[in-house]
């Protein structure tokens, strides 16, 4: 059987460092968990314009996260936190592509930030800071290192996300001071953390529409490999 091949959309950055003009980035972890999931890894240009091209081609997407936000007016916010920063090509496309994936029933994870954004493209809302918005919070931007655990997450009864993982919680890390707040029409909360924060969500009536808020690409949880493995297998068939 061929492999599956999924697109994983990319980070930018400002002229400086790797290059004096703008330019694109990824994690080299990113590609090797899909590698090592039996994938195919390519990446996805900012190009909304092209959106349907490149599912056309796809197997799979991979919503990747990243540190910006997603503007507060795209869900219907009036006011915008002081914290608040935005990359507004990178969050168009990704928009474009997922509410594409999704109409396309094709297998889509969203990371992080892309849970986030699988979440407003269809229709939900974002807490804009945690610490202003969620009494005794966590530390949802861990201060040790990303490559350990942050906190635990407990897994929705019922959800795909149990079925997958086979385990009522995960241990996981934590890079991130937005989350869903309301989830979108249509999607359900499949982990939360223990201050009550939203660490998941799924398409119950999509054949794999999963994103969690954490990064399973550093496989520190058994979970986390559980997760590609499902996602490349949901590709495959």
């Amino acid at each position: 059987m061929a492999q599956p091949v999924i697109g994983l959309t990319l980070d930018i950055e400002p002229p400086g460092g790797y290059s004096g003009e703008p330019w694109y980035a990824i994690r080299e972890n990113y590609c090797t968990a899909i590698a090592e999931a039996g994938g195919v890894p390519v990446a996805l240009p900012h190009e909304p314009g092209l959106a349907e091209r490149y599912l056309a081609m796809l197997d799979g997407l991979v919503i990747t996260g990243g540190a910006f936000d997603v503007d507060p007016a795209l869900f219907g916010a009036t006011s915008r936190h002081e914290t608040v920063s935005t990359k507004d090509r990178r969050t168009a496309f990704e928009l474009a592509i997922t509410r594409a994936a999704h109409a396309r029933a094709l297998p889509a994870l969203g990371i992080c930030g892309g849970q986030q954004l699988m979440n407003v493209a269809l229709g939900g809302t974002l807490i804009q800071h945690i610490p202003d918005a969620v009494p005794d919070a966590l530390a949802h931007e861990q201060p040790n290192p990303r490559t350990e655990p942050g906190h635990a997450v407990a897994l929705e009864t019922g959800s795909a996300l149990r079925a997958i993982v086979g385990s009522a919680s995960m241990q996981v890390n934590s890079a991130h001071h937005q989350a869903v707040a309301e989830a979108a029409p249509g999607l359900a909360v499949n982990a939360r953390a223990p201050d009550g924060v939203i660490e998941g969500i799924e398409d119950p009536a999509h054949r794999w529409f999963i994103g969690v808020q954490w990064h399973p690409e550093y496989g520190i949880d058994p979970g986390d490999t559980l997760i590609f493995r499902s996602l490349i297998e949901a590709c495959a068939n």
